[in-house]
């Protein structure tokens, strides 16, 4: 994991007001965008969100019944940086894993499948750009999928929604700017709890003490609920 945040040099991110035809570094292809590093270049979703399918198969190998447990595993490996888009997956996945565990009754690789599908839908910076952070959305899309809400559903459509209310109300609380893994965090601890409440799943839980804040330029130490102050760098 870099400390810097571009993909390409290690430089640091900008966000633009404007959205700018963009070219990326990786695959060329051409897209909108509203964010690039400082030295202009641009890495799209898809790149960003290269080793989904090791995540999969570390999840169906997974016998934990703690989603934070899981999801700090997906985070420790290479294809999981310290920001972005990957992490509207992961989040969600943790938790389908450790409700499959936990006594839950779906099929784990197709609801990893169509997690992966729904999750690579939320852009990178949705939490800025929509008011709506991704982790915080796949845990509504993990209710969805593991209640088979779809849009014409009454009470699990409720339910979709009411947990990712709960999640973004918690990372609101919080407040900016963004961090990935305390924004994941968050969102897990809540779904934890909304499940066992409504679903009658229960899976485990503890409050993490965050093993990456040497990597995030704009960690809000002690201001963030899994922050540590003796936290070295080669702790990691």
């Amino acid at each position: 994991m870099k400390h810097e945040e571009c993909l390409i040099c290690g430089a640091l991110l900008e966000y633009l007001t404007e959205e700018t035809e963009m070219t990326c570094a990786l695959c060329h292809k051409t897209e909108g965008s509203k964010t690039r590093c400082k030295n202009g270049h641009y890495v799209c979703s898809a790149c960003h969100t290269t080793g989904l399918d090791e995540a999969v198969f570390l999840c169906l190998k997974s016998e934990s019944k703690d989603p934070l447990d899981i999801l700090i595993r997906l985070m420790e490996q290479p294809f999981c940086h310290m920001h972005g888009p990957e992490h509207h997956v992961l989040a969600g996945a943790a938790l389908l894993t450790a409700f499959r565990n936990a006594g839950g009754a779906i099929d784990l690789s197709a609801a990893l499948g169509e997690m992966v599908r729904r999750g690579r839908e939320v852009p990178g910076g949705a939490c800025g750009f929509w008011g709506a952070c991704g982790a915080g959305i796949s845990t509504g899309i993990f209710i969805s999928i593991v209640t088979g809400a779809t849009p014409l559903d009454r009470a699990n459509f409720a339910l979709a929604h009411q947990m990712t209310a709960r999640s973004l109300s918690a990372i609101g609380r919080v407040g900016g700017p963004r961090c990935c893994k305390r924004n994941s965090f968050l969102s897990v601890l809540e779904a934890v709890e909304f499940v066992q409440a409504h679903l009658g799943v229960r899976m485990e839980s503890y409050t993490p003490r965050c093993r990456f804040s040497a990597y995030n330029g704009q960690c809000i130490g002690a201001n963030c609920p899994f922050w540590h102050g003796d936290q070295k760098e080669n702790e990691l």
